[in-house]
């Protein structure tokens, strides 16, 4: 019976999130380099679908996860990996290279519904086990200036989508169906009966 899992991720968010939860995990530290999870590529592939796109990128970093620990000769447990990926119109939303990308990421999302894809993967040796929260969230119509001001907080940056539900962006969400924390970037009803099948009970 493992005592604990890791979580291969350096998002803020979803460590708060299993620190709320009292969850048993312990940071893993991944090294930037090859193989690494740090490493992924988020350039989706030739033709494929957000869905696909979401579940690859936490098993490539859920892999990558696994991979690292035995190379490095660590304790061996679960490994936890998580991706977010927004998509409108069936494209894939990632993250804001500058203002201007991110200025065009909130136009297109303005007014209108998106959905919020977070993909959980759990991997020990050969066992692997995925879920996937998908939320529906409506925006309402920026104006110009909300626009301006959001990306001169400096929020918009480093997250899917160029906002941040969790934060200041959170007045612009009117309707939300679905895991408001899978939306942060960590689905807990999804993480908590997925680690169950590595027999972590967070009661």
């Amino acid at each position: 019976m493992n005592k604990f899992f890791y979580l291969a991720s350096q998002s803020p968010r979803r460590k708060d999130i299993l620190d709320q939860l009292r969850a048993p995990y312990q940071l893993l530290k991944l090294v930037e380099g090859p193989n690494s999870a740090a490493d992924f590529d988020e350039t989706p592939l030739k033709n494929e679908n957000p869905v696909d796109y979401v579940r690859r990128a936490a098993f490539v970093k859920a892999d990558a996860g696994w991979k690292y620990l035995v190379r490095h000769d660590l304790e061996q447990a679960p490994v936890l990996a998580i991706d977010t990926t927004v998509t409108v119109d069936n494209n894939i939303l990632g993250k804001p290279e500058d203002a201007t990308h991110a200025r065009v990421m909130l136009r297109r999302l303005s007014g209108r519904s998106h959905q919020v894809l977070t993909a959980v993967t759990m991997k020990f040796g050969d066992t692997i086990v995925r879920e996937l929260s998908t939320t529906d969230v409506k925006m309402k119509k920026l104006e110009d200036n909300e626009i301006e001001a959001y990306i001169g907080t400096g929020e918009p940056f480093g997250k899917a989508g160029g906002y941040g539900i969790q934060g200041i962006a959170s007045i612009f969400i009117s309707h939300i169906a679905g895991s408001y924390s899978g939306v942060v970037g960590l689905p807990i009803y999804e993480t908590s009966e997925l680690i169950k099948k590595f027999g972590f009970s967070l009661l």
